[in-house]
């Protein structure tokens, strides 16, 4: 009986092993064309060519967080702005953003690229704050104020019944902006930078 268990435990480990194989390239092939369809969307156009991707380490509140600052250029090569991916612990946990910055740090879009969210609360983070949304962030930019929801004096409608996770979404958004703008004006102290063409 033994023999038995251990000889279908090695065969199953086997099969899973080898789909774990097949599956591992068309996964990541499919997470890479999320993440080039997000970008097209945070920017605002599919007439750009991603010119570098940036890691940004910083330390936070004693936690070191990572963002990736993906610069865009458009045909003619003219900077257009970024996509930077930001992430920060929301409700239910971890919330990840991509969100969409011109040259001057001005929002053009975002879109959450992972939530764990409460379903009909916090869930609605990707649409609320979008243009039509009520406490749209669109065009506005954190280099003249840090985003924050108005119950905390800021300017932006919290999500209805949702505050903390409408305050780790803004979180993640000023962080995102901070990533780009040390991006922009060049490598500080506290920052580390690896640079991917």
């Amino acid at each position: 009986m033994t023999i038995v268990l251990v000889g279908m435990s090695v065969v199953i480990g086997c099969l899973l092993a080898y789909v774990n194989h097949v599956t591992e390239g068309p996964i990541a092939q499919q997470a890479q064309q999320k993440l080039a369809d997000g970008i097209k969307a945070v920017l605002c156009t599919n007439d750009l060519k991603v010119s570098a991707n940036d890691t940004i380490k910083n330390n936070i509140d004693g936690k070191e967080f990572t963002f990736v600052v993906h610069k865009a250029v458009d045909r003619n090569n003219k900077e257009i702005g970024a996509a930077v991916e930001s992430t920060t612990n929301g409700f239910g946990g971890d919330l990840q953003v991509l969100v969409g910055f011109d040259t001057t740090g001005k929002i053009l879009g975002y879109t959450i690229l992972q939530s764990s969210e409460t379903p009909g609360l916090g869930q609605k983070a990707d649409k609320w704050f979008q243009k039509d949304g009520k406490g749209s962030i669109i065009g506005m930019n954190p280099a003249d104020k840090p985003l924050k929801v108005s119950k905390d004096g800021g300017q932006v409608d919290a999500i209805t019944a949702s505050t903390i996770t409408s305050r780790a979404f803004l979180k993640a958004v000023n962080q995102a902006y901070e990533a780009y703008s040390k991006k922009t004006d060049g490598e500080t102290g506290a920052t580390k930078q690896e640079h991917k063409e």
